[in-house]
């Protein structure tokens, strides 16, 4: 996308007054970002689109007439793929189906305030966590001056960064490496997050049932979204999907989700060479908790250099130092490429830092997990399928 000298053009579509009230207020709070329409269905939204062209489109989950999941399925039979954040109330109702969206094709979210002291909390609040989204799915241009409201500039200054990055692009399936690195694997570690669950959906469902490892996965999400998140999975994938808990075995075969607002470790090997799974509440490392850095550093402690390291489409840089950790003792990186990625802020940390094996694609990286997985167990020794099962418990 060309970078832009116009303000990002958002239609807010919500049927509640007071909320759309409160969404312009706070695109308001950015000069670089402009309203250009507000809807109150899905219906009165898909008429206005072709008339407003909106580079991004700010949806309420539960609307009347036409609700949110509705009218984002009728945007993609339509060929509309502008870029969708869903507004959801951290309701079970309001999670499973902003879960149902993600996978469907909405970007990200951001959860209605609730609770604030006043309408300013609550538009500093929405401020903090939305505008950066909108900024990085754009793909807007931080270098261009624009005034901004305290809320939002230190977190401006990080997309910054991460905008830059992904202006230098690596060509897609580039291999940074000439070679894998020569350790079987015995875990897959997964950190992901804006884009995530759609990613997952693409990744996950294609590993192969008799899959010999445990999978390990930080998703950035609340707690009542990632276990709806696991339990949608579990239900589309041949492995099974849990959310982790604490003291759970590590167990081949198996995915672990990472619990919201806590962090997953994975506990060194027991007598029976069985690891297991640690939540903590530790501070959160870059602005995250669960944090993917954490689960990387903890692989490596408990597995050595036999970890297999991907990081997936997501803003920030939450991966880098971890992949750090697995790339000292030996492990291999993959990266999501960033044609695939909807913000190629995490995977682009790593490759920019020439980190990563591979770059791929996101319909090639399950099959390359297989693949590498198999080629790594044959070049340590034609190690069948079950003698790599025993060893990653």
């Amino acid at each position: 996308m060309t970078e832009q000298t116009d303000p990002v053009k958002i239609l807010i579509v919500d049927d509640s007054v007071v909320m759309r009230t409160l969404l312009r207020s706070v695109v308001m709070t950015d000069a670089r970002l402009e309203v250009v329409g507000t809807a109150i269905h899905g219906e009165a939204a898909l008429r206005s689109m072709e008339n407003l062209k909106p580079d991004l489109i700010l949806l309420d989950v539960e609307m009347p007439v036409m609700d949110g999941l509705s009218t984002l399925r009728a945007m993609r039979e339509r060929g509309l793929r502008v870029p969708v954040i869903m507004c959801s109330t951290l309701t079970q109702r309001g999670a499973q189906v902003t879960i149902e969206a993600l996978a469907a094709g909405a970007v990200d979210y951001v959860a209605k305030p609730s609770g604030q002291s006043s309408r300013d909390a609550s538009i500093a609040s929405l401020a903090h966590d939305l505008v950066p989204k909108i900024l990085a799915l754009t793909r807007r241009s931080l270098l261009q001056a624009a005034p901004q409201s305290p809320v939002t500039r230190t977190f401006s200054h990080a997309i910054l960064v991460e905008q830059t990055k992904s202006r230098r692009t690596i060509p897609d399936h580039e291999s940074i490496l000439d070679s894998i690195a020569p350790q079987v694997p015995r875990v897959v570690a997964i950190g992901v997050s804006t884009g995530g669950p759609a990613a997952l959906d693409v990744v996950l469902p294609a590993l192969p049932q008799d899959f010999p490892l445990p999978v390990l996965v930080v998703q950035h999400m609340p707690e009542l979204f990632t276990r709806l998140l696991a339990e949608r999975l579990d239900g589309r994938c041949a492995l099974r999907v849990s959310e982790a808990q604490e003291g759970m075995a590590v167990e081949s075969g198996h995915i672990y989700v990472a619990k919201g607002n806590w962090h997953m470790e994975v506990h060194g090997e027991n007598r029976q060479g069985r690891a297991s799974l640690r939540l903590t509440q530790a501070e959160p490392e870059n602005h995250c908790r669960p944090a993917a850095d954490v689960l990387f550093r903890s692989a490596v402690a408990a597995y050595g250099g036999a970890v297999l390291g991907v990081v997936m489409t997501g803003m920030g840089a939450d991966g880098l130092a971890g992949c750090r950790h697995i790339r000292a003792q030996g492990g291999c990186v993959f990266a999501q490429d960033q044609t695939t990625s909807a913000v190629w802020g995490m995977p682009g940390a790593v490759v920019q830092a020439g980190l990563a094996h591979k770059v791929l694609p996101l319909n090639a990286l399950a099959k390359e997990i297989v693949d590498s997985v198999r080629l790594a167990a044959n070049k340590a020794g034609g190690d069948s399928a079950m003698n790599l099962q025993q060893r990653a418990v």
